[in-house]
């Protein structure tokens, strides 16, 4: 079998040499091309056809989520970027994986034949290459943020009329005022829900594409709102997501589809390294109605927020003082990962008093499988994997689905509207 095509792409001679070296000492790769920017990296497609792109972020005269972009309109390609681990890199490689790179590496820090890194470096890239191109793909993989965006939104109509019909049956007639301004804030709740949605763009985040009615009647609103809020703050649900490769555009298009108004707390194991799990959240809580960020040590859950696991860290749930929060540890790795789903599953079998909604989405190997199916046995309120026709990498949910604990097997398109009806009927 001939070896898969690799084009290098990176402005540094010393880099593209270092990765060369690296890729080449397996025989099933061979570069046969290398480019110094984003142009020539788009020429180079054209003229060599590769298998595979290892594509820089920082490049003179095209950069690379530029390059990512123009690549994948014409080209459903497997694209690995190149990431150094400042703030500006950390955040521009979660774009870039939104936008549709396959996946990314963390650029070595020390070079020379007996650099640890540099052959851990090595050693990753090689897996993520295998992974790459012998994961069996299908061309709707690959859509842009744009198209992503564009079925958020659509989602995000339809389900903000289902949660504004539920606030409104929601006991806020118990609310002690008279039947008329019971009326009147009633239509208040439903008009500050329903969303004024602007034309969707791939940079437009989700939160400035929904603006409050300015000319809401302000009789009681702040009051009423405010009492729905508190009312909702206390926690009989939780939504459980697991997810590794192709993770950041799935949790994207799940996560900007999601109410402000769920009445669960969502917790999140993504597996990726430290640093650029709080440019994931950052990204996620730009584009969402819900308050993501980077789970921290006690923070408390809430209702119509979103945590995610820390990278270097496990992330478990417990329960201190009669409220639920988070516990971080650095044990072990478990299944090769921490943040490990295993083990976020794992915290949640005490909490028998919780409707439970287990979710694994796109990833490389099994972790999360045996935590569901504990958590499936145990008999919580619903287990959901994602199917195969939209995952990047199909093991995770496979793994579940074997096992025979995923009580539903939905694309990824159809898991937001699943998740919102589990939790607000």
């Amino acid at each position: 079998m001939d070896p898969y095509r690799v084009l290098v792409v990176d402005d540094s001679a010393f880099m593209r040499k270092i990765i060369t070296d690296l890729i080449e000492k397996d025989s099933q790769f061979k570069v046969i091309g290398t480019a110094v920017n984003g142009i020539e990296a788009v020429a180079s497609v054209e003229r060599l056809n590769p298998d595979v792109i290892t594509l820089d972020l920082e490049m003179p005269l095209m950069n690379g989520i530029d390059a990512l972009q123009h690549i994948l309109k014409k080209h459903k390609l497997p694209i690995i970027m190149l990431s150094g681990i400042s703030e500006a890199n950390t955040r521009d490689t979660i774009k870039a994986l939104q936008f549709g790179a396959f996946d990314f590496i963390r650029k070595p820090t020390s070079v020379g034949a007996q650099s640890q890194d540099i052959n851990s470096v090595g050693d990753m890239i090689l897996e993520k290459l295998k992974i790459a191109v012998l994961t069996r793909r299908k061309s709707n993989v690959f859509k842009s943020v744009t198209e992503t965006t564009k079925g958020s939104i659509n989602l995000l109509q339809n389900r903000t009329e289902t949660a504004s019909n539920l606030l409104k049956n929601d006991k806020i007639g118990n609310i002690q005022n008279s039947n008329s301004l019971a009326t009147s804030k009633s239509n208040i709740i439903e008009k500050k829900t329903k969303p004024i949605v602007k034309k969707a763009t791939s940079e437009t985040p989700l939160k400035s594409m929904i603006t409050p009615n300015i000319n809401v009647n302000k009789l009681g609103a702040n009051d009423v709102v405010s009492q729905v809020r508190k009312k909702d703050q206390t926690i009989t649900q939780i939504v459980a997501i697991g997810t590794s490769t192709g993770g950041p555009r799935a949790l994207h298009e799940v996560i900007s589809a999601l109410p402000g108004t769920l009445r669960a707390p969502v917790v999140i194991v993504q597996h990726m390294p430290p640093r650029f799990t709080k440019s994931l959240a950052q990204r996620l809580d730009s584009f969402s109605e819900l308050s993501v960020m980077e789970a921290s040590q006690g923070m408390k859950l809430e209702n119509g927020n979103a945590y995610v696991a820390p990278g270097g860290y496990h992330m478990e749930i417990v329960m201190v003082n009669h409220h639920y929060e988070i516990n971080l540890t650095s044990a072990p790795a478990r299944n090769g990962h921490r943040p490990s789903v295993d083990t976020l599953f794992d915290s949640l079998l005490p909490f028998y008093e919780l409707e439970r909604h287990i979710v694994i989405m796109t990833g490389m190997g099994s972790d999360g499988a045996q935590g569901m199916k504990q958590l499936f046995d145990q008999g919580v309120t619903s287990t959901i994997a994602e199917a195969e026709e939209s995952c990047i990498v199909y093991g995770m949910p496979r793994s579940a689905v074997e096992l025979g604990v995923a009580n539903k097997v939905l694309p990824l398109i159809q898991i937001a509207p699943e998740i919102i009806n589990v939790v607000m009927r």
